[in-house]
Order: C-alpha cells, then structure tokens, then sequence
C-alpha cells in the first residue's frame, strides 16, 4: 500500500514564483494526470516531489515518512528514454540496483524475471537502437519500476510516439500498473491521454502555477476500446477545456 501526499508546496526561481500552494494525493493503485499548459510549472513539481528541489513551502509524504528533499525515494522518468547505448538492455534495466550497490550477477538475476512481465523477453542481450520506439519505452519504465517498486513520476512518457504505438503504449501500461500494483503520477499536455488513462486529473493552470480543478473520471477500468468515440468521453473533454483557462 502506498500514498502520496504532496501538501502546501510552493517554488520560486529567480524571485519568480513557478508553484503555489499545491495539494494533491495520489493513492495505493491510482493512475493521476496532471494536465496543463507549457510552462505551468508541472516539471517543477516533479522536482519537489522526487526530491530534487526543496520547495520554499510546504512538504511531501510517502506512506505518511516525509520525504521533502530527500530524492531516492520515489521513482522519476523523464520524457525521453534515456537508455545508455552502450549497455544492453539487461544492464539498462539493471542500473537502479547496481547504483545502489548491489553486484553485477545479483542486479541481473533480480531483473530477469521481470522481462517477461514486461512484455521485454529476448531483449536482454539487445542493445537500445535494435529496440523500436515502443520496446525502448517498456525498457525505460521497467527501469524506472527497478529503482522504486511503489510510486512511479512519468513525465510524458509517450509523447514522442506515433499515434498507433502511443494507444498500444496505454492499454500495456494499464495492464501492468493492475499487475505489479504501481501508483502513477503522469504530466501530459495531451487531454484525450489524461482522459483515456485517469482515475482522476488534476489542471494545474496559471502563473504561479496551481491546482485550479480536480477531475473525476468514473469510467470503470479496463475502458473500452471505443471509450474515446463515446458522449461520456466528449463530456469530460469539454469539461476540461472549458476549465483549462480559468483563473
């Protein structure tokens, strides 16, 4: 079981405030968007919340420890994959442990038995540009699940994908988030994405940058396949873009 809490944080660079007053919660299973425009401050937070940057205010918990500048705690991937082409895809994978000390042979024998949950067996020996965008990507967030098992920060993890692979992208990573039991914090600008995958969006508008509206999505999961062709589906599209722009 895993919470996160993320309580009163505000941040300014440069004596520009970036984030005020953010609160949000992400429970044991839960996969939170938080969705809003360019230069919102959302990378910011996944700052303060990986413990890379100390916020000016405020705190964040995990299973009620306070972590606030303590990085290490929670898993955090970025954008782009970020494999090291000069090690296999078993040695990528791998990298969490062995930075945390633990041998070589150990590492990949603690990884192996995940490649098949992942969808990445026979990959192992591979190196990253024998991989397609997609398989890269599966790599990357096997990683990222390597280094913390509870709580992952996905900062658009599938932006760069065609639109094809990004939805086969989607239902895999549902698919694995019921069955490792992963808690998922996701940035996107992409408002069919955070619909499509939610079970609750933040918007994080303005400047400073807070949470202006939290959005339910009551649509049961697994979701259909022709969820996003549905008048449900285009009522909480409206709804948001009705909101993004509010004060």
């Amino acid at each position: 079981m895993s919470e996160l809490v993320v309580k009163n944080v505000s941040k300014s660079f440069d004596n520009r405030k970036i984030i005020q007053d953010i609160n949000i919660t992400l429970h044991d299973g839960e996969l939170v968007c938080l969705l809003g425009m360019s230069g919102g401050g959302k990378t910011t937070l996944f700052n303060v919340i990986s413990g890379l940057t100390v916020p000016d205010e405020g705190e964040v918990f995990l299973d009620g420890e306070e972590i606030t500048g303590k990085p290490g705690k929670i898993s955090y991937m970025l954008q782009k994959d970020l494999l090291l082409p000069y090690r296999t895809i078993e040695d990528n994978v791998a990298l969490p442990l062995l930075i945390k000390g633990m041998k070589k042979k150990e590492a990949r024998a603690s990884v192996a038995a995940y490649f098949q949950e992942f969808g990445l067996e026979g990959t192992e020996k591979k190196y990253p540009r024998q991989l397609s965008g997609g398989m890269r990507q599966r790599a990357a967030l096997m990683r990222t699940y390597m280094f913390s098992r509870n709580v992952a920060l996905l900062d658009e993890p599938f932006s760069a994908l065609d639109t094809i692979t990004k939805g086969s992208m989607h239902k895999w990573y549902l698919n694995i988030m019921e069955q490792i039991r992963l808690s998922t914090l996701f940035i996107t600008h992409d408002i069919d994405e955070a619909v499509l995958l939610s079970d609750r969006i933040y918007l994080l508008t303005g400047s400073p940058g807070e949470i202006t509206h939290e959005i339910v999505i009551k649509e049961p999961k697994p979701r259909k396949g022709d969820f996003n062709l549905t008048e449900e589906f285009l009522a909480y599209k409206r709804r948001i873009l009705e909101r993004i722009g509010e004060p």
